[in-house]
């Protein structure tokens, strides 16, 4: 029988810790919640590999560096209601959910919502709610959000998203620019919102965040 919780652990020491990721609810979280649970069944056996889990039509599960990095770029504390973009079978939102008051979970496909749902229940993330729409779109009867993560690439980031941070609130998108991928953070100040580049990372842009394309004739 697999060993998952050593791989946890190996997982933290080796791919989490080496990224300078050291805020303790990060690290408690990742050790403690149960990765291979939030991934399909014919994928557990990946479930603690450093490379991001390919769940089919241009959706991920990030990397833990990846998903460890943005949090520790967000700082997100316990008073702070949080939108989790893409969350899909829930990994990501389950982690966030130790650190913040509340989560809510995005998730556009029916069947992974719905499971999402019932494994964040089995696994004690009683303060995460899954909503099932377009990822573009958010949840804005939820919101405003202290802050918003995206869990895969950007290209473009919809306004409806960037309409449902709080004022004084953030926003991380890994913007793509081809293979290569830049994690930045966004802070909303005046309505407007103020980048800075946090690391190096690269998924898939998700359904909705593709880059417009200016037709010139």
């Amino acid at each position: 029988m697999t060993d998952y919780a050593a791989r946890r652990t190996v997982m933290v020491d080796t791919q989490v810790r080496p990224s300078d990721v050291t805020k303790f609810p990060i690290i408690d979280a990742m050790l403690d919640v149960p990765r291979e649970a939030f991934v399909p069944r014919h994928l557990r056996e990946a479930a603690y590999m450093g490379e991001n889990i390919d769940l089919g039509g241009g959706r991920v599960i990030l990397e833990p560096r990846t998903l460890a990095k943005l949090l520790d770029s967000l700082d997100i504390r316990s008073s702070e209601l949080v939108l989790d973009v893409g969350s899909a079978l829930g990994y990501s939102a389950a982690v966030i959910a130790r650190m913040a008051e509340a989560v809510v979970a995005v998730e556009e496909d029916a069947d992974m919502a719905n499971e999402a749902q019932s494994l964040l229940s089995e696994n004690g993330a009683d303060n995460v709610i899954v909503h099932h729409g377009p990822l573009a779109e958010g949840a804005p009867e939820h919101g405003p959000y202290d802050v918003i993560v995206v869990e895969g690439g950007v290209g473009d980031l919809p306004q409806t998203l960037i309409e449902q941070v709080k004022q004084g609130g953030r926003i991380a998108c890994l913007f793509m620019e081809g293979a290569l991928g830049a994690v930045r953070i966004g802070y909303k100040v005046d309505g407007d919102i103020s980048w800075r580049y946090a690391f190096n990372a690269g998924a898939p842009v998700l359904p909705g965040f593709e880059r417009y394309k200016v037709f010139t004739f």
